[in-house]
C-alpha cells in the first residue's frame, strides 16, 4: 500500500496539531447539514407553492362571486331606475287614484305667505279598481253612471245614487291661520 511520506521540520510540527484519522469523520456532519438544508428548502418551496396555488383558487372564486354580485346589483339598479322613471311613477300614482297637485304657496322665513294656492283638479274616474275614499261625492256619482275607461271595469255600485236629499253639504273652508312670529329671528 501506499505510504505517506514522512514530514520533517516545520511541516511535522504542524501535522502534530491536527489529529490523525479524523479527515473522513469531520466531513460527514457538514455533508449531512448541507443535505438537511437542501431538503428543508425544497420542502419549504413545495409548501409555499401549494399555499400560493390555494390562494389563487380562492381569488378566482372571490372574483367570480364579485362578478355575479355586480351583475345582480346592476339588474336591481335597472329595476329601481325603471320603477322610479317619471312615466312609471305617474302611471302608478294614477292607479292609486292620485291627481296632480295645484299651484303651491310658500311660507317665507318671516311668516308671510308667498303665492296663491289652488286646489288640485278633480278627477272624474279613478284608474284603480278600488274606489277611492271620498268625503264629498264626485260629479260623476251625482249623475248616476260613471264613464268607463278603456280596459277597466266601472267601480261597483255602492247603493243608491246620491241625491240632494241624502248628501251632506260641504263645510265652508276655514280661513288659514294667521302666521305667528317666531321669537329670536
Amino acid at each position: 500500500m501506499s505510504r505517506k511520506p514522512e514530514l520533517r521540520g516545520r511541516a511535522a510540527r504542524l501535522a502534530r496539531l491536527f489529529p490523525a484519522g479524523r479527515g473522513q469523520a469531520a466531513r460527514t456532519p457538514f455533508v449531512l447539514l448541507v443535505v438537511l438544508l437542501l431538503g428543508g428548502g425544497l420542502i419549504g418551496l413545495l409548501m409555499l407553492n401549494s399555499a400560493l396555488s390555494e390562494g389563487a383558487f380562492q381569488r378566482e372564486a372571490l372574483q367570480r362571486d364579485t362578478k355575479n354580485l355586480t351583475d345582480e346589483e346592476q339588474a336591481l339598479q335597472r329595476d329601481i331606475d325603471s320603477y322610479s322613471a317619471p312615466d312609471a311613477l305617474q302611471l302608478r300614482a294614477r292607479q292609486l287614484g292620485m291627481v296632480p297637485g295645484g299651484d303651491p304657496a310658500f311660507l317665507g322665513a318671516d311668516g308671510t305667505v308667498k303665492g296663491v294656492p289652488s286646489a288640485a283638479p278633480a278627477q272624474e274616474t279613478p284608474l284603480s279598481l278600488l274606489p277611492p275614499v271620498a268625503l264629498a261625492p264626485s260629479p260623476s256619482a251625482t249623475e248616476g253612471t260613471a264613464p268607463a275607461t278603456a280596459g277597466l271595469a266601472p267601480p261597483p255600485a255602492q247603493g243608491p245614487a246620491p241625491t240632494p236629499e241624502n248628501t251632506t253639504p260641504a263645510l265652508p273652508a276655514a280661513p288659514p291661520p294667521a302666521p305667528i312670529p317666531t321669537p329670536g329671528r
